[in-house]
């Protein structure tokens, strides 16, 4: 009876993952665009590996904390934009 090898895990998912939780801590926007592009690099080539690459959970969670990340800059922008624009309309209303 042989004993199966062990699954080899992805390396660019254990990327995205520390990508992704560097885009919440020290590099809050470089990091959450390295967790998506090598999120979703690490699905490829496990997918393309045929059950011989492991991963699939770290680059999905480096994918979400990624994407969340992501649309938390978007909605924070928007509602900075959003709150000045508002006091500058009015300031002209105003005047």
């Amino acid at each position: 009876m042989s004993i199966p090898a062990p699954r080899q895990t992805s390396s660019y998912a254990v990327i995205a993952l520390v990508a992704g939780i560097l885009g919440w801590t020290l590099l809050p926007f470089l990091g959450s665009i390295g967790g998506i592009i090598f999120g979703h690099m690490a699905r490829g080539e496990i997918r393309r590996s045929n059950g011989q690459l492991d991963g699939d959970g770290l680059a999905i969670t480096g994918l979400v904390l990624g994407w969340v990340s992501v649309a938390m800059w978007v909605l924070c922008l928007l509602a900075f934009v959003l709150f000045f624009g508002g006091l500058a309309w009015i300031a002209a209303l105003n005047s």
